[in-house]
């Protein structure tokens, strides 16, 4: 997902094109539509059209890490390359029809449920209008508004607040309320997408952060981490050594017509990955996963606090918690006016959930 031109205007603006500000937001995209990929596609499925580069920050690292079919396409018309890129779709398998359904509704017109439009439609609600500035945090929420107002019922997501994930709270939005996590089957389910917004230091990056992150980015159900650089929004996939692996939505490419049948699907999937250094890194992000059934989210907790705790870091970068998230009510219908000056531990108290990161 990147910037396009050519859309139809914006939450009743005349911008017809989301270059310069709406990175975040393709970025969030990019998450979802690999989520989305994970719940609907069979494991392991990807594009038939393959072909890889690494880039380093824009700079080619190796461009020799072409197939055949690829290497022989450049050689060959324009004609003969869009044909093998696949355009021409007579014969598309039930998974390559189901493909092409998630990406369409990722298109660039209002009616997409996660298109550009009805992003910056939910970001009212937090006070955004095309042409802002978006947070990691800000949309993780949208995200979550978005599907659930989806086609797509059968698909939770979870957004973690103040860096904790209330186990309670996501047994009950995924359509059970048991408390038993053992069972292996999907029946009585939801399947998860849980979205993490956390920061890792002030300014910048804090050191002692990076082996974190690397753990996370190995995990099997951790589907990559919605950051960047500051302002410059990027989509965290892996890491190789010190440097991270990221998809780019910096490239503004015409608009396609998602309506129209056998749209083409090159603009949609990327030629390249390009790696940058840890210390570059945006502090604020949003990390997610996804678990696709009781089991799975076991795992998850299991592997993901294992992760967060084994090292020398004093503090998780957030945490799982039995039961329901009773205070985050309680903080926001609270008046600190009404309290008197004698009350101060219970002040303390109920001003320190209000605090959302410990920065070291």
């Amino acid at each position: 997902m990147t910037y396009r031109r050519g859309i139809p205007p914006l939450d009743g603006s005349a911008l017809t094109s989301d270059a310069g500000w709406g990175c975040m937001l393709r970025s969030a995209q990019m998450l979802l539509a690999h989520g989305l990929m994970l719940h609907m596609m069979p494991a392991g499925w990807t594009w038939p059209v393959t072909h890889h580069q690494t880039k380093d920050d824009l700079e080619v690292v190796d461009a020799r890490v072409l197939d055949g079919p690829l290497r022989e396409s450049r050689r060959d018309s324009g004609k003969h390359r869009r044909r093998s890129l696949g355009t021409t779709l007579d014969c598309e398998t039930h998974e390559e029809q189901t493909h092409r359904r998630i990406v369409s509704w990722f298109g660039d017109l209002p009616s997409a449920p996660f298109g550009l439009h009805r992003l910056v439609e939910l970001g009212r609600d937090s006070g955004k209008r095309a042409g802002d500035w978006y947070g990691p945090a800000i949309v993780a929420n949208i995200l979550q508004k978005a599907v659930a107002a989806s086609e797509v019922s059968d698909l939770a997501v979870y957004v973690a607040q103040n860096c904790t994930v209330y186990v309670g709270d996501v047994l009950n939005l995924c359509g059970t309320s048991r408390t038993d996590l053992s069972a292996s089957c999907r029946s009585g389910w939801k399947p998860l997408v849980l979205l993490v917004p956390v920061r890792l230091g002030s300014d910048m990056l804090n050191p002692a952060y990076t082996r974190c992150v690397k753990r996370l980015l190995e995990l099997r159900c951790c589907m990559g981490i919605i950051g960047g650089k500051p302002k410059h929004s990027l989509f965290f996939v892996g890491f190789q050594d010190d440097q991270l692996i990221y998809l780019d939505p910096h490239y503004c490419q015409a608009a396609v017509d998602v309506q129209q049948d056998n749209f083409p699907l090159e603009s949609f999937h990327c030629k390249t990955v390009r790696k940058m250094p840890f210390n570059r890194m945006d502090p604020s992000c949003t990390v997610g996963f996804y678990a696709g059934s009781r089991a799975d989210f076991q795992d998850l907790c299991s592997d993901v606090t294992k992760a967060l705790t084994s090292s020398e870091e004093k503090y998780p970068i957030f945490t799982f918690v039995e039961g329901h998230n009773e205070e985050e009510m309680s903080c926001t219908s609270d008046s600190f006016t009404h309290m008197k000056s004698k009350d101060r531990p219970a002040r303390i108290k109920k001003k320190s959930c209000l605090e959302e990161f410990v920065l070291l």
